[in-house]
């Protein structure tokens, strides 16, 4: 049967909360080292189908929050990027967030070959679509991700092995604005 999946198996899943991080704007890890999962080389198959599910606590400063960018990391190269998701000028303290990605593999291949076509959904009051938005004039906090049009995220050698990895990044630096991963699964639909 065309488009059913043979089986659906889940190469990786965190195991207990993971750190919380806040006072940064370079993108980095967020995820337990023990939770990282190595896609063996040519692993990938052209169409193979992943969903990465992500639930945990993000935090964000009054007035000038800035933005939040959600990343997948194929060793280190951006396979998968949310873009900048504008935070809310309302101040929050470890407040729930999910981000559900279904991706695929497009194209494989050495060097910058490889890359995956993903769209997602983000959840969480913390998100606004403007500037200077607060909970009073927010009214969704649910948002489809990337907010452009779908494209390929940035390629990466598929024929070697890599870490897949989740990232997070904010563009400013304040013990306010934070976040951390309560939840991480990846999941594969092997057809």
């Amino acid at each position: 049967m065309a488009g059913v999946p043979q089986y659906i198996q889940s190469p990786t899943s965190q195991m207990k909360a993971g750190t919380a991080f806040s006072n940064y704007t370079t993108a980095k890890s967020v995820i337990n080292p023990e939770d990282l999962v190595k896609i063996p080389s040519n692993y990938e198959k052209l169409g193979t189908d992943f969903k990465l599910e992500v639930a945990g606590a993000m935090s964000n400063i009054v007035t000038t929050p800035g933005t939040v960018t959600f990343q997948i990391m194929m060793g280190s190269a951006i396979a998968w990027t949310s873009g900048a998701i504008q935070l809310n000028a309302t101040a929050h303290t470890s407040l729930p967030f999910w981000l559900d990605v279904d991706f695929r593999v497009d194209s494989t291949g050495s060097g910058t070959t490889a890359k995956f076509l993903g769209m997602g959904v983000l959840n969480g009051i913390m998100f606004t679509n403007t500037a200077g938005q607060t909970d009073s004039a927010n009214t969704t906090g649910m948002f489809p991700v990337p907010a452009t049009a779908p494209a390929v995220g940035g390629g990466f050698d598929s024929t070697i092995d890599n870490i897949l990895d989740f990232w997070v990044g904010f563009s400013i630096a304040n013990a306010g604005n934070g976040v951390q991963i309560y939840k991480y699964r990846l999941t594969q639909y092997v057809f």
